[in-house]
């Protein structure tokens, strides 16, 4: 029977083989990587789905702030990577990590994340606030995705603490 549970109930191991499994063993190269270098994840944000045992799915949320151009800091969660085994997808697993980490952040956190409009936007994830943010190191505009109460104009994502995690 498949069991929820905080992530940090599972061996650190386990979580970096599953990432590994399904991102590829270069995914630190990845600009998602970078903004959340030096980071913990937040917990009570933080979920696995293990089944017979075997960690099958994981989610991470990670405390950011989206330093705007009029200089503010304003507080936002980064969500992923959002991971499941490869024997495991399309079986609802990612869906099920998403709904539970939005649900505990609340529907009106500001959250963003990478990801492809196609699949994240069913969680009312899009790009049209984020046009003017810029983030650290490569990566697509058009997959740079928010929801809940984030401010649309400029700024840079970053990996500066300033939730409780």
């Amino acid at each position: 029977m498949p069991d929820l549970r905080p992530l940090a109930s599972v061996p650190p191991a386990d979580v970096e083989a599953l990432l590994d499994a399904a991102f590829g063993i270069d995914r630190h190269r990845r600009t998602a990587y970078r903004v959340r270098e030096g980071l913990q994840p937040i917990g009570a944000l933080s979920f696995a789905w293990v089944e017979d045992g075997r960690l099958t799915g994981c989610i991470q949320c990670w405390p950011v702030q989206l330093d705007t151009d009029d200089g503010r800091a304003v507080p936002m969660v980064m969500v992923g990577p959002v991971a499941v085994a490869p024997d495991r997808q399309g079986t609802g697993i990612g869906h099920r990590l998403m709904a539970e980490a939005i649900a505990a952040a609340g529907s009106d956190a500001p959250l963003m994340l990478i990801g492809d409009l196609e699949y994240y936007g069913r969680f009312g994830f899009g790009a049209e606030r984020t046009g003017g943010w810029r983030m650290p190191g490569p990566y697509e505009q058009r997959r740079l995705l928010a929801r809940g109460t984030v401010p649309d104009h400029g700024g840079m994502v970053g990996p500066r603490i300033i939730l409780a995690a």
